[in-house]
């Protein structure tokens, strides 16, 4: 076990060593809690962009769904006629210079593996840069845009926000509630109060304090021949070699094992680089990972390698405060 999944262990099922970090956490938090009460009294370089930017984050450390959230939110605001550009960090990218627009030839090792599969099923103008304003600013040369979507950022307060969506695991919650190295928390969880809306994956209904949404799996795409097949063409009991290198792996073995089939688990970092020999596996079955990894796989991928595509379906509740949403930020003089 890495020391990462130990920390992931420790943070959601508890472990006294924890104990021993209290005073690091201490630290952390009141680094953290600076910078926002910084953000809060426009103390500071914060740049406010001249179209409305909607940040799509989590407080907690790990796969939330985000980046299915986000191709939703895209496709949403297409249909209402607008257009929209997005904005990331682009974590683990090695482009030539910042800021730097994503296309869809390029490689996962240049672009981010997130941002590649976002521009590669969508279309959209992306623009990665670890400084979100700059990012910001740089799209904005490009064209017009009516909006720009912030993938995470949430703790980025160099760049001004005029509203905030908080994605949270529903079967992990907050683990422990404490901060980093401590607990999963990026910031404390008081900073839930003053977001605009939380979103719980793989919730059942909305609550009083959040929507519903989950991740729909539609597809299985052939890594080598793009080959579109039905879920169906898997049978039930179908065995096969499952490849996460995402936050939480078991959410994707959790989605094999409810369509009924037999996933034999590789777990991987997230954002992982792989290699041909790293996904060459006995015995010989269909290997199914996901799309996040495939951007990474199709240059050395076989003719038995797919992957799943899914969608985030958020509730109707949320679909409905969203458009509400949008119409009072679009009416607003900037």
């Amino acid at each position: 076990m890495s020391v990462t999944d130990r920390l992931l262990s420790a943070w959601y099922q508890g472990h006294p060593v924890l104990l021993l970090l209290r005073p690091l956490e201490w630290l952390y938090r009141s680094v953290v809690q600076r910078k926002r009460a910084d953000f809060v009294a426009g103390r500071g370089s914060i740049y406010r962009a001249p179209v409305p930017v909607v940040v799509v984050g989590n407080i907690t450390v790990g796969g939330t769904g985000k980046t299915p959230l986000i191709l939703y939110l895209i496709e949403h605001c297409r249909a209402r006629g607008l257009s929209v550009a997005v904005v990331s960090r682009g974590y683990g990218a090695k482009p030539p210079s910042w800021p730097w627009r994503v296309t869809a030839e390029q490689s996962a090792v240049q672009a981010g593996d997130e941002p590649l599969l976002i521009v590669q099923r969508s279309g959209v103008a992306m623009m990665i840069d670890p400084d979100r304003a700059r990012g910001v600013q740089a799209l904005l040369k490009i064209a017009h845009f009516d909006l720009i979507l912030s993938d995470d950022g949430l703790q980025h307060y160099r760049l001004a926000r005029d509203l905030e969506l908080v994605l949270i695991d529903a079967a992990r919650g907050l683990g422990n509630c404490r901060c980093l190295p401590a607990g999963p928390l990026r910031e404390p969880q008081e900073r839930l109060r003053s977001v605009d809306a939380l979103l719980y994956n793989g919730a059942v209904a909305d609550s009083s304090d959040g929507f519903a949404f989950n991740l729909q799996p539609t597809t299985l795409v052939n890594l080598l021949t793009g080959e579109r097949r039905a879920l169906s063409a898997f049978a039930p009991g179908q065995a096969m070699h499952a490849v996460a290198g995402i936050g939480n792996p078991q959410r994707f073995f959790n989605t094999l094992e409810a369509l009924h089939w037999r996933p034999i688990k590789h777990a991987f970092a997230d954002h992982a680089q792989y290699s041909a020999a790293q996904l060459t596996f006995s015995p010989t079955l269909p290997v199914l990972m996901t799309e996040k990894d495939a951007v990474k796989c199709r240059a050395f991928a076989q003719s038995h390698w797919w992957y799943l595509a899914v969608d985030a379906r958020p509730s109707a509740a949320f679909s409905l405060w969203l458009d509400q949403q949008l119409d009072r930020l679009l009416a607003v003089p900037r």
